[in-house]
């Protein structure tokens, strides 16, 4: 009963202090001064009369009190006549006054300027740093890898620019990059975090971009990022004067928007289209299973990356003699005078003097030229004829926006003859006939089936393990993802990716994870492990697929963000991926190594260079079938040292540069 009565007095004395601090200042002040006084003059009667030297009369003592509490406030405590004493008083109220009020300025503007630098709106004063503009998940990849890239470098920075609150943003960076309080895991490299509007030039002054090497614009999630990175282009065009210093690179999400942010992003700018970007990588992994393991390996800034070197004693003699004259580099093409790239040229083209070497490299200061021509084994070269093209069966599990370029770019790579088989939610639309699909001028023979892929009953009917190659991309739910239909199959080529199902995200990877549980069992069930290649959106989803170790992803928003950091970093790259990922030109092969060199003892890696140079390729790695299983590599090896020797088997495969 006590303690709740203590309580009850506890919350009422609570409740007329919150009243009385509500009432305004003047009242405030008025309290303060009477329990200011309450404390003070008695106290001070205690000192005084407690003092053995105090005056013996009570007026003398009444006067110490006085000076007591005139000392302890401030007030002067002047003894002599009224008059005097008043204007003392006066006095030492109004330089108290002037006193508060200038530090109560003083503490208003250093709140202010705190309050300011949290909120973000400082300037940044930097020079060579990276800006980056936007806020979405590929945000962590991006600040990693750019990280990474700038380990060399004793004093680099990244400022971030976007519409969030700064604190906000440093936590996150912070704990998604695996750091501790504001301490982020990036090493050397700085993170600057500033808050504002991307399309506002004014704020985007804020990060400095005039001094900085690269500018990256990220796409925000949500169906209006495209128009966001067009207008932060605008903005970014306002605020840059050309001709710029800084490498330009942004990305939308939707073809159809691609020119728009070329043309905002202008000369020089480079703008990547996440749709196209994966649908190629999808079909190209799709028919060279392990290739998504290479294009791993080269985007991201652990292992082996492109870099350029001067061509120096190489000019004026032919590309072929540049392949082995670097020993811990791999030459894989020419970057011209002109500013033209050409990966795999002619081995005879003659290398100009102002032309630079484009070559994969562990970092840009190992590119250090060492002929490995005396590594050379002639007798274990094998001369074999290139193997004919074979018509493939090929399965499409799942329908979205991107489906239609990926039914185009198969279209592009497959022998004529080769059939596709779509399986996709619709609304029972029946498969069309074969002069339906004729109508389209394709070498695919295209055919649609509605049906849910997480359905065991659907899988099991296509009889999975009887094709050549399973495509999974991400689909949303049933009332999301119109069906295709015969339209569809007569212009798959032509037809707008964005007329289809939205963007894949968290909920079509939930799709996605069950239909690889499904094909999963089905392999198990076959007793063989199916050719597969799966499309993703976050890149934890695919930690959790129900996948053989080593299997084929491709996770768009993580891939877009390395090619970005890659291209920041050295804006020529941007050709060089674009002749890689189409369908015309030269890209990436995993061929049987036995095509090559001889399987039955070791042979130096110089040796496959030189066999692939004699078949007009460029060897830059090789995957062993023996440890594909085996993380982190799972068997792909690029840019091995010329001198390494390795026995290779009938089932091992060779990376090769070669023309489609």
């Amino acid at each position: 009963m006590a303690q709740q009565h203590t309580a009850s007095l506890r919350l009422r004395l609570r409740y007329r202090f919150d009243n009385l601090v509500a009432g305004g200042t003047t009242p405030l002040i008025g309290w303060l001064a009477l329990a200011c006084l309450a404390v003070v003059v008695p106290a001070s009667a205690v000192l005084v009369w407690a003092d053995r030297a105090a005056p013996p009369t009570l007026s003398g003592r009444l006067q110490a009190v006085w000076v007591s509490v005139g000392q302890t406030l401030k007030l002067g405590g002047a003894v002599g006549s009224p008059l005097y004493v008043l204007a003392s008083v006066t006095l030492a109220l109004v330089a108290l006054l002037f006193v508060s009020t200038l530090v109560s300025l003083i503490t208003t503007g250093i709140n202010r300027r705190i309050m300011s630098l949290r909120r973000g709106h400082s300037t940044v004063l930097e020079a060579g740093h990276t800006v980056v503009l936007g806020w979405s998940d590929q945000i962590f990849p991006v600040v990693s890898e750019l990280a990474r890239a700038n380990a060399n470098q004793r004093r680099s920075a990244i400022a971030v620019l976007a519409p969030k609150d700064k604190v906000d943003m440093e936590d996150e960076v912070a704990t998604g990059l695996g750091g501790t309080g504001r301490r982020t895991g990036t090493g050397a490299t700085r993170i600057i975090c500033r808050s504002g509007p991307t399309t506002d030039p004014a704020a985007l002054a804020r990060v400095s971009p005039r001094t900085s090497k690269a500018v990256l614009v990220l796409p925000p999630d949500g169906d209006s990022g495209d128009a966001q990175v067009v207008k932060t282009l605008l903005a970014l065009d306002a605020a840059l004067p050309r001709p710029r210093t800084a490498v330009v690179v942004a990305a939308v999400r939707d073809s159809r928007n691609h020119l728009t942010a070329q043309l905002a992003a202008g000369p020089g700018g480079h703008v990547l289209c996440a749709d196209e970007v994966i649908a190629r990588l999808l079909v190209q992994t799709a028919r060279q299973p392990g290739l998504s393991l290479v294009y791993q390996d080269l985007l991201d800034f652990d292992g082996d990356e492109f870099y350029t070197a001067p061509a120096q004693d190489l000019a004026g003699r032919a590309f072929g003699e540049a392949l082995l004259a670097f020993t811990t580099s791999s030459v894989v093409g020419l970057l011209h005078a002109d500013g033209r790239v050409v990966l795999n040229p002619d081995p005879d083209a003659e290398i100009g003097a102002g032309d630079r070497i484009i070559l994969i490299s562990e970092d840009d200061d190992t590119s250090v030229p060492q002929p490995a021509g005396p590594w050379v084994e002639e007798d274990a070269i094998v001369t074999a004829l290139p193997r004919p093209r074979c018509a493939e069966r090929l399965l499409l599990l799942g329908w979205n926006r991107r489906a239609p370029l990926v039914v185009e770019q198969l279209d592009e790579f497959v022998a004529p003859g080769s059939t596709l088989d779509v399986v996709a939610l619709g609304d029972g639309a029946a498969p069309r006939t074969a002069a339906e699909v004729a109508a389209v001028r394709s070498r695919l023979e295209v055919t649609f089936h509605s049906g849910d892929i997480t359905d065991p009953d659907v899988l099991a009917k296509l009889d999975v393990p009887s094709y050549d190659s399973v495509i999974v991309i991400g689909e949303t739910d049933r009332g999301a993802a119109p069906a295709p239909s015969a339209a569809v199959a007569a212009a798959a080529a032509d037809a707008p990716p964005s007329a289809f199902a939205p963007e894949p995200g968290s909920a079509t990877d939930d799709r996605t994870l069950v239909t690889l549980l499904h094909l999963r069992a089905i392999g198990e069930a076959a007793g063989r492990e199916l050719p597969l290649t799966t499309e993703m959106s976050d890149d934890g989803n695919r930690l959790l697929a129900p996948a053989r170790a080593g299997a084929d992803f491709i996770v768009s928003g993580r891939l877009i963000s390395l090619l970005m950091t890659q291209i920041s970093e050295s804006g020529h790259l941007a050709d060089v991926f674009e002749e890689l990922f189409e369908a015309e030109g030269s890209e990436f092969y995993l061929r049987p190594a036995a095509d090559y060199v001889r399987t039955d003892r070791e042979v130096a890696f110089a040796t496959v260079v030189e066999s692939a140079r004699r078949r007009r390729e460029c060897a830059v790695g090789y995957r062993l079938r023996a440890e594909a299983a085996t993380a982190p590599s799972y068997g792909v090896r690029l840019n091995p040292d010329k001198r390494q020797r390795v026995r290779f088997g009938e089932h091992d495969w060779v990376v090769v540069l070669a023309e489609s």
